[in-house]
């Protein structure tokens, strides 16, 4: 483990605390909360209130990957194991929350839109791409049709499996070279353990000073006696 990495308190205590992520500031937590929103209205306008366990699968999918990124960032300062999981699960669900809004389109015979073979596709990802904010998408959710919201959905829901695809390796890689919380809390004491065996040392050669010191100031005192 590099210990580099290791983490200390203002008294220079070792911490065994990963650095937090801020979680709210991950672009693809952003549009995660964004898809959430989204389905909401999309579920409310265009799908039946009852009968349909369609809107509970669509909902939940979101929600489980806005909450699963949320809960593994946070989880990760002390267990990247834990962290990991839950970016998979989050994953997982995103992916099931696009597979939804590609059973609708196929559904109603609405067409999905593709890179390449729309233009409404490239403006649709250009604004994707540049905003990851609820508020930029607010005004839109209630003007546009089932068409341009699934779509849109689909797009984000793209960009947030890139994200975390990445994401998630970057964290594995991270993981092979600090490893876990128990390696982290070993390489801590290691490193206390040293600085303690620096502090004690320093210490003793102090203590060998000063003795030498009294003992000067001794011989001193006795040859002007």
């Amino acid at each position: 483990m590099d210990n580099s990495k290791i983490r200390h308190y203002k008294d220079g205590t070792t911490s065994v605390l990963r650095k937090a992520v801020v979680y709210t500031e991950l672009r693809f937590y952003q549009r995660s909360d964004v898809l959430y929103q989204l389905t909401q209205v999309f579920c409310q306008r265009f799908l039946p209130k009852f009968g349909d366990r369609t809107v509970d699968q669509m909902v939940q999918a979101a929600r489980s990957t806005k909450q699963n990124i949320a809960e593994g960032s946070s989880d990760g300062q002390t267990s990247m194991e834990v962290e990991l999981k839950l970016l998979g699960i989050a994953r997982g669900s995103n992916q099931e929350l696009q597979a939804d809004y590609q059973d609708y389109l196929k559904r109603k015979g609405i067409q999905e839109w593709f890179h390449g073979r729309s233009e409404r596709f490239d403006k649709l990802h250009r604004f994707c791409t540049e905003h990851s904010k609820f508020e930029d998408y607010q005004p839109f959710l209630m003007k546009m049709d089932d068409e341009e919201l699934a779509n849109m959905a689909i797009c984000l829901c793209h960009q947030v499996d890139a994200a975390l695809t990445k994401y998630i390796e970057r964290k594995d890689r991270e993981f092979t070279t600090e490893g876990g919380i128990r390696e982290r809390m070993t390489a801590a004491r290691l490193e206390q353990r040293e600085t303690q065996k620096q502090v004690i040392a320093r210490q003793a050669k102090e203590i060998e000073e000063l003795k030498r010191e009294v003992e000067r100031l001794r011989r001193m005192i006795e040859e002007r006696g």
